[in-house]
């Protein structure tokens, strides 16, 4: 079946379980969820009930497709993400984000949890992402491309928005948000975590912060012609010179704690929009 009509049909059926046209979306990333107990009126989806929707298997993502107003503003928010190391491919990671396209939503903030191998950008702070470096050795966009989605060749050299970048630092400002840093996002495949030649690597490529997503679904969205902003919770130091060995416990319990600064940022985002 053509991507088209995957996404025609798993539009037409959302269509027939809300009215909510949403002109934002918003990923939630590992240990974040409480953001979507926040929509008025909520219409809750499981992934599994959307046609052509996979099965999010990862702890902390349960795998909900959100619809609903925050901050006056029509939303469609995933609460947990499919990653390119569960086994899927590129096509059906990404698939999400076609959907929300489709039923209107021109901007995606996508957040996640990091680690961080700039000293400065230390455990516990946000990241506001101005770029990334992909080496997951795969492309969403490879394959026969449909113009109607996008086009061959997308531009990438604003894939996250600087407008949103800087209105997101406003609002921390105004909130009086700490810790909140720019950076450039280095993404690897996973599941395995990185070695300590590997940050160190990243480090002196120019990158700030690592992740095991994020990447394709923002490729996408640039190519479906959407602004993106990403903001990400650095839950793990990732010194090459001091690394500790890492349990995902950990990660989801910083991400827990980082979570209401980085759920406050997002909506004096959407409070400006």
């Amino acid at each position: 079946m053509e991507l088209r009509d995957q996404i025609s049909e798993s539009t037409n059926f959302i269509r027939g379980k809300t009215a909510i046209e949403p002109e934002i979306a918003i990923i939630l990333g590992t240990g974040m969820g409480k953001l979507a107990g926040e929509l008025r009126d909520p219409v809750i989806l499981d992934y599994k009930a959307i046609p052509h929707f996979m099965e999010s298997t990862v702890e902390s993502h349960t795998g909900h497709l959100c619809l609903g107003e925050l901050c006056g503003k029509k939303v469609v928010m995933m609460k947990g993400r499919l990653h390119y190391y569960e086994g899927y491919t590129m096509r059906e990671v990404t698939f999400p984000v076609r959907v929300m396209r489709a039923l209107g939503a021109r901007t995606l903030i996508v957040m996640n949890a990091v680690g961080s191998v700039n000293p400065l950008i230390p455990p516990g702070s946000i990241v506001l992402v101005q770029d990334h470096i992909n080496l997951m050795g795969d492309n969403p966009l490879i394959g026969p491309n449909d113009d109607d989605l996008g086009p061959r060749f997308p531009d990438m050299s604003e894939p996250y928005s600087r407008a949103l970048i800087a209105r997101a630092e406003k609002a921390a400002l105004e909130k009086k948000i700490p810790g909140v840093h720019r950076g450039v996002m280095v993404a690897f495949t996973g599941p395995s975590l990185e070695t300590a030649a590997e940050y160190r690597m990243c480090r002196r490529m120019g990158g700030d912060i690592i992740t095991m997503s994020t990447v394709p679904e923002v490729i996408v969205a640039a190519h479906s012609g959407m602004r993106v902003l990403g903001m990400s919770a650095v839950t793990d130091g990732c010194l090459p010179d001091a690394l500790r060995p890492a349990l995902l416990e950990d990660f989801i319990r910083m991400a827990g704690e980082i979570e209401p600064r980085l759920n406050a940022l997002v909506t004096g985002v959407l409070e400006k929009m």
